[in-house]
């Protein structure tokens, strides 16, 4: 049952007097409408009239809704307590009444607010507010006969209950005071029956309750009077500021877009009736063939799906549902192409409150809607190959990922993960313009050779993936033979003939990893693993080489904590002439022991080390200990000690050398600093400023495995040296390959010539010596002559290599 009633004809009051008398329903409805005068808003604006009842009547409906169970509650408490002192007919009558008043008021209030939940009517609200102040009159009249019947018979205490019952129920009139009228309805019946039942008491203390209820009365009404004056002005202002804030807000879009914008308007049943000339220039259309168009078949004729960001049906939706939208975007062909709307509307309504139709404010967003796809595809691709970049790759990784966890899907992914060879040499020698020309080729080649189920994507620099999708892992093995193939060709840029090879990582999802960026840097570890082996060539993840980077990380850690608490020493392997046996120095070999682990090499420490730079505080603390210790030595010793490549490109390293010396009080000339050949490959100022330093203070430069790794000729013309190490590979097989014999000669040749010593490592036999020794060789060390040992026992191995190199000498020649 809706609350909502057509209302019947007007009986004038001829006719209602030749009726007869009113009937009884005829005559609450009467005393209802001449009670409902009290909330009469004739004095307030026409237009304002409808929303100001319609708004008191919601609050009223709303804060009764809460009393009803109270109004319940006090019903059984009631019956409860009255059930033996009290006729059990009324009470249970009284129960009753009050229990189907407020399920019906419940029902009706849910009813009433369901039904004009978006838009109210005039006989709603007049219907609303009559069946609103029936109910309030009929729950009055049912708590009115509670002091009636039960007042005079009732002891003190039972008395005392009712006093408080009926003063807290008149009280609830503040409830449903928005409604003046509901109000006294209710509360007025009460205040009556209580004066009734006080009457039938005929006791004197009943005179004394009755003053004192009159005044409560009074100050109830008067109270509930200016509650209601309140709640009606402050809908009131409510619904002014409501209808301020939409002829503002419809002002302010059609000034603040500017003059490309226009105001639409429909009627009620969904018809332009206002076009503007601009409106009908962005669709193409004639004026005429819009206006009284429908705005809802102009949405859906278009003839074609619409694109992702198009809006039109979410927009009909709201226009069948009289709602208002904002900035909806909708796409229309038009003849001079696709042009975008971005469309604003609200629903008005006429004179009587009734839905007449939108209006609202059109823009052409179709430069900024271009301008921002543009933006976007920007964002998402590499500017210089137009591969996708690394954002992207990140996204697309991440569901690829998750898609290859997922159980219900279980597509494995593999990743490809490329480094250019040789790219920084061709960037750095034929310039910048060229390197990017490369790249962009690069891209090309890598987009003709992807498969369907593969996206490439450019990371940074020279690096570049591979998201491969596929079950088969020798499927992605293909791919990147493919991709070496294809990006190892020769290139031609402007005329310059460029060549570069590419190296590549493989890692799989999920059998390497479940999330894009350790499937990145698994990726990362077989990449680095392929340039190990030689570059130009693929490798697979495996445990192997993240246990590898564990174990780095490890000692990277350690070492640090080992420097400090002293767990590192330097041993000594003496350096013999092979002329007559006598040691004429010694080299400095570090040796690590780490507590609870054991030794570790300095081939597994030195280049983490290095690759962290902690290599500088290592050298130093090796430079400054190995002076130390020499002092101990004979006069005529030097101590040799190793110094990385780092070292040198530092530009105050001279200066160090030259401070350890002066703190320890070394003779310069008694301490070796030795270097690898890959010192030259980084030919900075630094090098070679360090080195004539050096050599001008008077320390002597030995070059170490000399004839392996990048050994050139040049070296030794070009960097000032004073010794060349050969290295034990030469060594080794001298008695087996007499071309290692010849390499040597021809190395002694040279030094002879250029007045540098010579050092031979890796010697074992007294054979080998003999053999050095009859070439002339100036020194050698080995285990022949002793391993490294700790500082404490050099004065012994000082002592007892001249004689053990002589008998040895002598054994020889006598077999001989």
């Amino acid at each position: 049952m809706s609350i909502e009633r057509a209302p019947g004809p007007k009986r004038s009051a001829e006719t209602s007097q030749a009726a007869g008398p009113a009937a009884p329903g005829n005559a609450a409805g009467s005393l209802i409408d001449r009670v409902r005068r009290l909330d009469a808003v004739a004095a307030l604006p026409r237009r304002y009239r409808l929303q100001v009842r319609a708004g008191l009547l919601e609050e009223t409906l709303k804060l009764a809704t809460y009393s009803a169970v109270t109004h319940l509650i006090i019903a059984a408490a009631v019956a409860y307590f009255f059930w033996t002192s009290a006729p059990q007919a009324y009470l249970l009558g009284l129960l009753a009444w009050v229990a189907v008043v407020i399920v019906a008021a419940t029902y009706l209030t849910w009813r009433y607010l369901r039904t004009y939940a978006s838009a109210v009517s005039p006989a709603g609200v007049r219907w609303g507010c009559r069946i609103s102040g029936g109910l309030a009159l009929a729950l009055g009249l049912a708590w009115a006969t509670m002091p009636v019947v039960l007042f005079a018979p009732a002891d003190g205490d039972q008395r005392l209950i009712i006093v408080a019952t009926v003063a807290g129920l008149i009280s609830d009139a503040y409830v449903v005071g928005p409604l003046l009228s509901v109000s006294y309805l209710f509360a007025i019946p009460v205040i009556l029956g209580s004066f009734v039942g006080l009457a039938r008491c005929g006791e004197p203390v009943a005179l004394s309750i009755g003053f004192l209820l009159v005044v409560y009365a009074i100050f109830v009404v008067v109270s509930v009077s200016r509650m209601s004056r309140l709640s009606r002005q402050r809908i009131l202002d409510r619904v002014r500021v409501e209808e301020q804030s939409e002829t503002i807000g419809l002002l302010l879009n059609e000034f603040e877009a500017g003059a490309s914008d226009w105001l639409w308007e429909t009627d009620a049943t969904g018809h332009f009736q206002h076009v503007s000339t601009r409106m009908a220039e962005v669709l193409g259309c004639p004026v005429a063939l819009l206006q009284h168009g429908a705005f809802e078949a102009l949405l859906s004729g278009r003839g074609e799906a619409p694109p992702e960001a198009d809006h039109s049906a979410e927009l009909r939706d709201h226009l069948r549902q009289g709602r208002a939208f904002h900035e909806h975007l909708i796409a229309f062909r038009t003849p001079a192409g696709q042009r975008w709307l971005q469309l604003s509307g609200k629903p008005f309504l006429d004179q009587r409150g009734s839905f007449a139709g939108f209006r609202g404010v059109g823009s052409d967003v179709t430069q900024s809607r271009e301008a921002e796809a543009h933006i976007a595809y920007l964002a998402t691709r590499d500017a210089l190959t137009g591969l996708s970049n690394r954002v992207v790759f990140h996204e697309v990784a991440s569901e690829a990922c998750a898609a290859a966890v997922s159980k219900a899907q279980g597509a494995p992914v593999s990743l490809l993960y490329l480094d250019l060879d040789g790219f920084k040499t061709v960037n750095d020698s034929a310039g910048h313009t060229t390197g990017d020309a490369l790249l962009c080729q690069v891209g090309e080649r890598l987009r003709v050779l992807l498969p369907a189920d593969a996206q490439a994507f450019r990371l940074g620099g020279d690096e570049f993936a591979i998201l491969h999708r596929g079950r088969d892992p020798a499927a992605a093995e293909a791919l990147a033979e493919a991709a070496i193939r294809a990006l190892c060709a020769p290139y031609s840029i402007d005329g310059v003939r460029a060549e570069i090879g590419v190296s590549i990582g493989i890692a799989s999802a999920p059998g390497d990893a479940a999330d894009p960026a350790d499937l990145l840097r698994k990726a990362d570890l077989a990449l680095y693993s392929a340039k190990d082996a030689g570059k130009g060539r693929w490798k697979r993840f495996d445990r192997n080489l993240e246990r590898r980077v564990q174990r780095w990380r490890e000692l990277d850690e350690a070492m640090r904590a080992g420097l400090e608490n002293g767990e590192m020493e330097l041993h000594y392997q003496p350096l013999v002439s092979l002329q007559d046996g006598q040691v004429v120095g010694c080299e400095a070999l570090l040796r690590w022991t780490r507590p609870g682990h054991g030794a570790v090499s300095p081939a597994e420490m030195i280049p983490i080390a290095e690759s962290t730079g902690f290599v500088i505080t290592i050298g130093r603390w090796a430079l400054r200990l190995a002076c130390a210790e020499a002092l101990t030595w004979p006069a005529q010793m030097c101590v040799a000690v190793n110094i990385s490549s780092i070292h040198f490109r530092l530009p105050d390293f001279f200066a160090d050398v030259e401070a350890v010396l002066t703190e320890t009080g070394l003779a310069p000339e008694r301490l070796e600093i030795e270097i690898t050949e890959s010192i030259f490959l980084a030919n900075t100022p630094h090098v070679l400023d360090n080195l004539r330093a050096l050599r001008a203070l008077g320390v002597r430069i030995a070059l170490d495995d000399f004839g392996t790794g990048y050994s050139s000729l040049s070296y030794l013309t070009q960097f000032p040296v004073d010794k060349i190490k050969i290295d034990r590979a030469f060594v080794r097989d001298l008695s087996s390959r007499p071309e290692c014999l010849t390499v040597i000669e021809a190395i002694m040749v040279i030094a002879r010539d250029l007045h540098i010593d010579v050092t031979v490592e890796g010697v074992e036999t007294e054979q080998q010596a003999a053999l050095l020794r009859s070439r002339r060789c100036n020194s050698a060390q080995g285990f022949l002559y002793s391993p490294a040992r700790p500082p404490g026992e050099v004065p012994g191995l000082v002592e007892r290599i001249p004689r053990v190199a002589l008998q040895a000498e002598q054994a020889v020649r006598a077999v001989a």
